[in-house]
């Protein structure tokens, strides 16, 4: 199946209570409570927008997260990948850096962060 290159999206945020009721109030839809991602997200709260896993279009999630800015550079991308270890090595040969490397996140596979040549914050996302 080809996808689209964008395969998911947080906008984090420091009020989830704020801002879910303003996403939800704006968009006339309710989010879904999402478990937290790994063994070290018991921190974080996520909530995802109304999402159908063979539908077109990337989903996505409001993220509180301490540590996580809001704002401007509040929102992260994630691209779909084969195996985000791989793309996360090309982005350092192009003059970007790795944040975090290749970690699990339970059943919804593989993520790695890394930053472009101007330090936007870009996540990748794979099933392997």
């Amino acid at each position: 199946m080809t996808r689209n290159p964008v395969g998911w999206f947080e906008i984090y945020v420091q009020d989830m209570d704020r801002a879910k009721a303003f996403y939800e109030n704006v968009l006339s839809r309710t989010l879904e409570a999402l478990a937290p991602p790994g063994a070290d997200g018991n921190d974080m709260e996520m909530w995802a927008f109304p999402m159908q896993p063979e539908a077109g279009g990337a989903a996505g999630a409001l993220v509180r997260m301490p540590g996580a800015p809001s704002g401007n550079g509040g929102t992260l991308i994630y691209f779909s990948c084969e195996d985000c270890a791989i793309e996360a090595g090309r982005a350092v040969a192009q003059g970007g850096t790795v944040v975090r490397d290749k970690m699990p996140i339970g059943p919804y596979g593989f993520i790695a962060l890394i930053t472009d040549p101007d330090e936007n914050l870009i996540g990748l996302h794979s099933m392997r």
